[in-house]
């Protein structure tokens, strides 16, 4: 897949993950693919979250934004213990303050502005520890689509 964003883009988005993990030991991570190839984003959010390792947190609390940018489907999924943790409206709520800036095609923007949102609740639920907190998880984009090798 080649990558719908500018390095610009991409630097931006690295920012607003490390900007929002900074303060809690929540880890976020966005998936960018061409389509989506499950009839629900949800479920394909699902998918990502466990090839990217993302339940393996010490405290269950990853967090991942999926976007399949060509077929234009989104999903936000939090791990068993954020999800547990936030009110039953925020993803949500998140979903549509991501899909607002979307229908603009203001994807990175839509983007810095769910990660922040979930870097609230992450900061409120699983506070930043300096004695223990470790970058769990890459906080680079990953891209692409589901592959039969880990081929690069």
């Amino acid at each position: 897949m080649t990558s719908p964003l500018t390095p610009a883009e991409d630097a931006a988005l690295v920012a607003a993950i490390r900007a929002a993990e900074v303060q809690t030991s929540g880890e976020i991570r966005v998936h960018l693919e061409d389509t989506c190839p499950t009839p629900e984003p949800l479920d394909r959010a699902a998918q990502v979250f466990s090839e990217l390792n993302m339940h393996k947190t010490a405290a269950r609390n990853g967090v991942l934004f999926y976007l399949a940018w060509q077929s234009r489907q989104f999903a936000v999924v939090g791990d068993s213990a954020i999800n547990a943790a936030v009110p039953d409206d925020f993803w949500e709520a998140t979903k549509e303050a991501v899909l607002e800036h979307f229908r603009g095609e203001k994807y990175v923007v839509g983007l810095e502005r769910g990660i922040k949102m979930v870097g609230e609740q992450l900061k409120r639920y699983f506070p930043y520890n300096a004695a223990t907190d470790e970058n769990e998880l890459d906080d680079a984009i990953s891209f692409g689509g589901p592959k039969p090798s880990s081929d690069a």
